[in-house]
């Protein structure tokens, strides 16, 4: 069973770096059209398996005229708040912690999601109801899909614990129980 997750893991890490090639040859090729910008990223939460975590959903980032879009539903958590961030890599492992800390190329102070000097990848929490579900339905104005504070190809990770919003460098959110690389998506 861990290693179906880890190679299903493997094989959305092999298609989003394929992707993001794809996209670079395609850039770079002389006399051929440029590629359209991307408005829409998507990214599959794979649990991670040291946890023995069940967590697991689909989030979607959608480009709007004043940032980011971000919406998606996530199952199998405990009820209550989870530390919901963008991380710097795009890699899943067994604990979550190939994808390196919080995502901050300005190097801001950690900070809650509705702070202007925060981490860009500061999401807050997350509310899951008695079922184990969170909806996740959210706008930014930090995130973007090109450029220092493009989140593509980042690590998308749920935590144990609510995020505290204020201590240094994470918000004590605890173990990773759910990682996703986030990649293009069709519009």
């Amino acid at each position: 069973m861990a290693i179906r997750k880890y190679v299903g893991a493997l094989a959305v890490g092999s298609l989003v770096g394929v992707a993001a090639l794809g996209l670079r040859s395609q850039a770079a090729a002389p006399g051929k059209s440029q590629a359209t910008s991307v408005t829409k990223a998507i990214a599959q939460l794979i649990p991670t398996t040291k946890t023995q975590s069940t967590v697991k959903g689909t989030v979607t980032f959608t480009k709007t005229e004043h940032g980011m879009h971000v919406s998606g539903e996530i199952t199998g958590l405990t009820p209550g708040e989870h530390g919901f961030h963008v991380h710097d890599y795009g890699q899943w492992s067994e604990d979550g912690m190939a994808t390196g800390g919080h995502f901050n190329p300005t190097g801001a102070p950690h900070a809650s999601h509705d702070s202007s000097k925060r981490h860009v990848g500061d999401m807050g929490n997350i509310k899951a109801d008695d079922s184990g579900k969170a909806v996740v339905e959210l706008d930014d104005d930090q995130m973007t899909f090109e450029g220092p504070t493009s989140i593509l190809g980042r690590g998308l990770v749920v935590h144990a614990k609510a995020d505290d919003l204020k201590s240094q460098p994470s918000g004590d959110a605890g173990g990773r129980l759910a990682v996703a690389i986030i990649g293009v998506a069709k519009p």
